[in-house]
């Protein structure tokens, strides 16, 4: 039992034994720690625990932390490969007390555990307590039986763990190995204790103080433990090896490199094949859990991180990228302990490969320039920072590469001029922005972002976490507090809310701390990373400075990412049922609805809508993946990635596949929204609507999961209504609502014409409504219940019925409102014009104009009541004109 995967597996099942629950390891992004830029300690996932802030249902706990430490405080980047034991990627074995056991049962436990399962030999062991921790000094005698001298006390910080200035803190105890005499080395708290001889491999902290203040501590009311074992460095004691690299897991990475170069791994290139091997180990987690390269933040610790190993790969010779062919060896050795490196497998190789090509052309073009632009300085001297920052803004060689190139030959680079070119740049970058058409009040937006950065977005895999306040607007202008009834924008170094973009609308949620609560009602980006909440303080205040839990609404963003998956997946069944043709226009991703518009010549009918709509959920019922991957945007776009209309992207993109395929998946798109983890979590898709919104640009509503559910059964029990009233079954319904719908028109029609002829005076006893006027015929009537559109057929017909003459006939509608019609027949056009009448009758009935012809025209007004007065009218002029 000496592998790196028996030890891990030994140690978790030993806790297991004695009453602790594993806990899986925590992703190397923080949620609960917004100061932390990494998981740098197995305790981290336990921080609000051991304040108390968190419950958990054990007060015993064990776990294999995956840790990095290559960023901020704790930053081992570049010793790694150098010496023994520095790691940016790492193993923190530990076992956790909450207010259960304490000391006693956390040294015995210890002791048991490397005695009589890992058996470490006591005559090689010693420790250290705090200097006046008694209390361990004394059980340390009682259980392992040591001599006085084999407990040594160390009065400084590093046997004092803290949480931070104020909070949980407490006496350490650390047990150390001598490695022999053949190493230099005292030990600890001796003049020479920095050497190999002595190595601490495991330190258990006693949590049993709260810091209030400087100066002063109160015991807390329940003590804990938190203990920390390096996997490496136990692996290197177990397996007799000085340094962290020879043990197995590290020989088998480096055995992959060597195989791939061609390259002794023990010969003068040794570092170059350590350092491979560690950054891969933490490139790959990164990416496993969520971080990309990028130019800020996390994603540009990964960047150096992957950097640096390419550079060395270069050192070794290998002409191709050699990163992304090392993945499954990693995944052999480490797979079964962390699944995430297996499902991920894909993404890790691609990104690695991807940055590693785009990485090769960068160092090959700054290092020729480099070359020639420091060929006559010499050691002592410094490379101009002018030079440094063209390397880095316009070949995109970054400084810390520079220097690196540059310490072979002990050349320093001038840091302060190259300060002041991206100062001079980022003024220029800002007035070019205030200048675009961009409002002036967004400039504020620029230097925000000048001063905080950009805002680390963990939502792809988190809907809480916390985040620390870094700025706070009101009516546009910065403020140092917001309170209770205030609205206002809040910015957070780190958010797992999704800010509106690409079609998706932005995440509402709540942010809290003790007694302050926030309410999220939107998130918008602003100068493109910087992710704005746009606030409301309920209760208490908010500060600059503070630090919130984060909580997005998770109800809405799991409606939303059902929506934006079945947004793709319509869009390519478009294309399968209308033809390749069909382009995206514009979307809207809410959390109730999808709304997609695309390029189609004309409207969708309802069979090809159906044909969609079945292709679309025959996708969703596979249940398939849906994998994520990033990839250059001209080589995702060969792939056959679909790019979202509107959308600016950059040289890396974020590549979104779903649905089985023979050959492909079902659909690939750029995005950068938020999806499923499945297709079949969407549930089903129902389209609810269609119609054209512009030439050439058709629109589809649609609705997911839940909302679609409701809609269908909504319509379903409509129908059961309707089927109900028709006394007829569901399925027979639409042809026996198409019969009675004809039987209607049909008797619409048989009492219009019986209306015509009633108010034509069809009946016997009716009275004629034909007079003569200075030898002309004149046929008036004014008639009600008849439909307006049938007035000029009705004067058709009074002109046929009376051969030569003048026909005049005013309709009344219900609403009191009048039309006119005047026919004149073909002999009397000549002296008669229809128009002049119906402007006459149209002035009578409170209208204006009319127009037609001489022998037909129209008006009409709003006074029906003046109906006999317009055909007097008509009349009087009919006589007029014939006299004349």
């Amino acid at each position: 039992m000496s592998g790196v995967n028996e030890i891990r597996s030994t140690f978790l099942d030993y806790f297991v034994r004695n009453g602790h629950s594993v806990v899986q390891s925590s992703s190397l992004v923080p949620r609960n720690d917004p100061t932390l830029m990494f998981t740098n300690a197995g305790m981290v996932p336990f921080k609000n625990v051991f304040t108390g802030a968190e419950k958990r249902d054990y007060v015993r706990a064990t776990s294999s932390q995956k840790c990095v430490r290559a960023g901020g405080k704790h930053n081992d980047l570049d010793n790694v490969g150098y010496t023994a034991r520095h790691h940016t990627f790492f193993e923190m074995l530990g076992n956790f007390s909450f207010g259960d056991y304490f000391k006693e049962q956390a040294i015995l436990l210890a002791w048991d555990l490397i005695i009589k399962e890992f058996g470490l030999p006591r005559d090689r062991l010693l420790v250290t307590v705090y200097h006046d921790d008694n209390e361990a000094f004394g059980l340390w005698k009682k259980i392992a039986g040591f001599s006085d001298d084999r407990i040594i006390r160390i009065a400084s910080s590093d046997n004092f763990w803290s949480m931070g200035e104020t909070g949980p803190c407490g006496p350490c105890s650390e047990i150390f190995y001598d490695q022999g005499e053949a190493l230099r080395g005292g030990p600890p708290g001796s003049p020479d204790e920095d050497g190999d001889r002595f190595l601490e491999f495991w330190n258990l902290v006693f949590m049993q103080y709260e810091q209030v203040a400087p100066g002063e501590r109160i015991p807390l009311p329940r003590p804990s433990i938190d203990t920390g074992m390096g996997l490496e460095r136990i692996a290197a004691l177990m397996q007799g090896v000085h340094s962290n690299f020879d043990i197995d897991l590290f020989r088998a990475l480096i055995r992959a490199v060597a195989d791939a170069t061609g390259v002794d791994p023990d010969g003068p290139m040794q570092a170059s094949h350590r350092i491979i091997a560690d950054h891969l180990r933490a490139s790959a987690f990164l990416v496993a859990d969520g971080v990309l390269p990028a130019n800020e933040g996390r994603g540009y610790v990964l960047r150096r991180i992957m950097r640096r190993a390419m550079r060395h790969a270069q050192m070794l010779g290998a002409r191709d990228p050699l990163m992304w062919r090392l993945v499954p060896a990693l995944v052999r050795e480490m797979g079964a302990a962390f699944p995430e490196l297996g499902r991920a497998q894909a993404l890790i190789e691609e990104t690695l490969k991807l940055e590693e090509t785009r990485f090769r052309v960068t160092l090959t073009r700054g290092l020729a320039i480099l070359d020639e632009e420091s060929r006559n300085l010499h050691e002592g001297q410094n490379l101009s920072g002018d030079v440094a920052f063209k390397l880095y803004d316009t070949y995109g060689f970054p400084l810390d590469l520079t220097q690196e190139a540059l310490r072979a030959r002990k050349i320093g680079v001038d840091k302060d001029r190259f300060d002041t070119a991206m100062a001079r740049q980022r003024a220029e970058a800002r007035k070019a922005w205030t200048g675009s058409g961009e409002a002036a009040t967004e400039s504020v937006w620029f230097a925000i972002k000048d001063k905080v950065g950009a805002t680390e977005f963990l939502g792809y895999e988190a809907e809480s976490a916390e985040g620390i306040v870094v700025a706070l607007l009101r009516d546009g202008v910065e403020q140092d507090t917001l309170r209770a009834g205030e609205k206002g924008f809040l910015v957070l170094n780190q958010t797992p809310f999704y800010a509106e973009s690409g079609g998706q609308v932005g995440d509402t949620g709540i942010l809290r701390a003790g007694a302050t609560r926030i309410r999220v009602e939107n998130t918008v980006k602003k100068v493109g990373d910087l992710f704005v909440h746009d606030v409301v303080v309920e209760q208490g205040e908010v500060k600059n400075g503070m630090a919130l839990e984060l909580e997005v609404d998770h109800e809405r963003r799991t409606a939303i990412r059902a929506n934006h998956s079945a947004t793709h997946l319509l869009h390519e069944a478009l294309r399968e049922v209308l033809g390749d043709h069909v382009a995206q226009k514009g979307s809207l991703v809410a959390p109730d609805r999808l709304r997609f518009d695309f390029a189609h010549p004309k409207p969708v009918t309802d069979q090809e809508l159906a044909e969609v709509e079945d292709i679309a959920n025959r996708v969703i019922l596979e249940n398939a993946p849906v994998a994520t991957r990033l990839m250059a945007v001209d080589e995702a776009i060969t792939s056959g990635a679909r790019a979202l209309f509107g959308e600016k992207y950059g040289d890396e993109v974020r590549v979104v596949s779903m649905g089985a395929g023979a050959r492909h998946p079902f659909s690939i798109e750029l995005c950068g929204g938020v999806h499923v983890s499945r297709t079949g979590d969407i549930g089903l898709v129902s389209i609810v609507g269609r119609s054209a919104v512009a030439a050439g640009v058709q629109r589809i509503e649609a609705k997911t999961g839940e909302a679609a559910r409701r809609h269908l059964n909504a319509e379903a029990r409509v129908l059961h209504d309707l089927s109900g009233l028709l006394r007829a079954p569901v399925e027979d319904a639409a042809d026996r609502l198409s019969a009675l719908l004809e039987e209607r028109k049909k008797l619409e029609r048989e009492l219009a014409e019986a209306r015509k002829k009633l108010a034509m005076g069809g009946g016997a006893a009716s009275e004629q409504p034909i007079q003569e006027i200075a030898g002309v015929k004149l046929f008036s009537r004014a008639i009600s219940g008849v439909e307006m559109k049938d007035l000029k057929s009705l004067a058709d017909e009074a002109k046929q019925s009376i051969g030569s003459g003048v026909v005049a006939i005013i309709g009344v509608a219900e609403d009191g409102r009048a039309g006119v019609v005047v026919g004149v027949t073909p002999d009397l056009t000549k002296k008669f014009n229809a128009v002049d009448f119906v402007r006459l009758a149209s002035e009578k009935l409170g209208g204006k104009g009319g127009g037609g012809r001489p022998d037909m025209a129209q008006a009409g007004g709003p006074d029906g009541a003046a109906a006999d007065q317009a055909l007097a009218a008509i009349a009087e002029m009919l006589e007029q004109r014939a006299a004349s």
